[in-house]
């Protein structure tokens, strides 16, 4: 089953629920405050283009993976000043996600775009991906599409 979360959709998904027992959130004066739902290609410096997301699932539900594509990422213009591109960073009020493979593609030599993959070999791993998921998509304005089977 594919399905992709990006600006064009038609539907959204409602938010899953944003306690978790394991993180320890700060509080200032009794409120809770949540991190933002960020991407990084470099730790600390947040990616603001918005990238086509594309998942799979298997169909046991036991593995899973996801695709994320970005046009013209803002990172191929200041990578160099600012380090090297290490892997995608998906950190949230939970924790932080990572993988570490992720390609560039060229055109005429050129960078366009970068593909990240994050691969997920349990219910529990989807399970806390779809949370950031939703988060992001939440705070980016983004919406569900279900993909065809």
């Amino acid at each position: 089953m594919l399905s992709s979360i990006s600006s064009r959709a038609s539907a959204t998904r409602p938010a899953a629920p944003r306690s978790s027992p394991v993180a320890q959130q700060p509080r200032r004066g009794g409120c809770v405050i949540a991190e933002a739902a960020r991407l990084e290609f470099i730790r600390g410096i947040p990616e603001p283009t918005t990238p086509e997301v594309r998942l799979s699932r298997s169909r046991t539900g036991a593995s899973g993976s996801a695709l994320f594509i970005f046009e013209n990422p803002s990172i191929f213009e200041a990578s160099g000043s600012l380090g090297d591109i290490t892997g995608l960073f998906m950190e949230d009020d939970e924790g932080l996600l990572s993988t570490t493979d992720v390609k560039a593609k060229f055109v005429n030599g050129k960078p366009q775009a970068i593909e990240a993959r994050y691969m997920m070999k349990s219910g529990f791993e989807w399970d806390r991906f779809m949370r950031f998921m939703d988060r992001y998509a939440e705070e980016q304005g983004l919406g569900f599409e279900k993909g065809a089977k």
